[in-house]
């Protein structure tokens, strides 16, 4: 087991990875560093590798699908995740590690919007979406984390270890931060500056379809976290819906004692049916995740057990 890995998942960053390496080479002197090459076609990883780094490939494009790679092959007390792009600075990883290794943190986000992200961050798109994101998900789901999508992480033993990684492409990190509110582990922000990508190097970014996969993944999410809440909206919504078309034929028969709307009112009997259809399915899978809760929680302390006896080894 490493005591401390920092984790770089890459595709084509033969610009910047060099930098990044020796920089957290410099600053994390006891710490193994790996770079994860993603087909990359620029020469990223012979580049990485000459400056000291151990390389390792994933071939199914994706960064979350390079992050369940390193997650399930790499043993350590503490996981430094950093983008390869020189975005990040690496001076300031040394509260990010201190706050996993003494503070038992199980995740330390890297908060860029509390700094220079939007000073430096020349995509308005961007940070829109950042501040939506990170909106929408402290209300949904009742947290502060300050910086939803930072790829700039620190990660204990045992959060790599339970967190299961569903997300192929960049709406990983909206996943992590949302597994770690859920499963109510110990989250802590740590404000970074960040620079914009230097000269000549390129966002693997795509304001447009990553932005609409992470809404899509907050969604997902929010239906499995939350299910009573997800089908009560739905249920709720339907309720409103038959109500809006009932009133007035109700209205109209103590009036007049007639039914002139016959197959309204059969559309709104079929629509509060669908409500109720959608409330007992919250029900149902309310009970269902409370019981995968129950056994993360057996999951968790036999994960934790297995990290300090590792440490104990060494």
């Amino acid at each position: 087991m490493d005591k401390i890995a920092v984790l770089i998942p890459c595709y084509n960053e033969a610009k910047t990875i060099e930098k990044v390496v020796s920089d957290f080479k410099k600053q994390l002197p006891e710490a193994v560093i790996y770079v994860y090459d993603n087909n990359s076609s620029d020469g990223t990883d012979e580049i990485a590798r000459r400056a000291g780094a151990i390389v390792r490939y994933e071939y199914q494009q994706g960064k979350g699908n390079v992050i369940r790679r390193m997650f399930a092959e790499i043993d350590a007390e503490c996981y430094v995740m950093v983008d390869g792009d020189d975005t990040y600075p690496a001076d300031q990883v040394q509260p990010l590690v201190d706050k996993v290794l003494n503070k038992k943190a199980d995740m330390v986000v890297g908060d860029r919007l509390s700094s220079t992200y939007f000073e430096e961050n020349k995509r308005p798109f961007h940070n829109f979406g950042n501040s939506i994101v990170r909106g929408s998900i402290n209300l949904l789901f009742k947290n502060d984390i300050k910086d939803i999508m930072t790829g700039y992480r620190a990660f204990s033993y045992r959060f790599v270890k339970t967190f299961p990684v569903l997300s192929k492409g960049f709406e990983i990190e909206t996943e992590m931060s949302i597994h770690a509110i859920d499963k109510n582990m110990y989250v802590e922000n740590s404000v970074i500056e960040y620079r914009d990508r230097p000269e000549g190097s390129e966002s693997k970014l795509n304001t447009y379809s990553d932005g609409f996969k992470v809404i899509r993944t907050i969604i997902r999410l929010f239906r499995t976290y939350r299910p009573m809440a997800f089908f009560g909206i739905i249920a709720l919504i339907l309720a409103i819906i038959a109500g809006i078309f009932f009133v007035p034929i109700f209205v109209n028969f103590t009036q007049t004692g007639l039914v002139p709307k016959i197959p309204t009112l059969v559309v709104c009997g079929f629509v509060v049916i669908a409500a109720l259809q959608s409330l007992f399915t919250g029900l149902i899978l309310q009970t269902i995740y409370a019981k995968n809760r129950q056994d993360f929680e057996m999951d968790l302390n036999r994960v934790t057990k297995e990290g300090i006896e590792a440490c104990n080894k060494q």
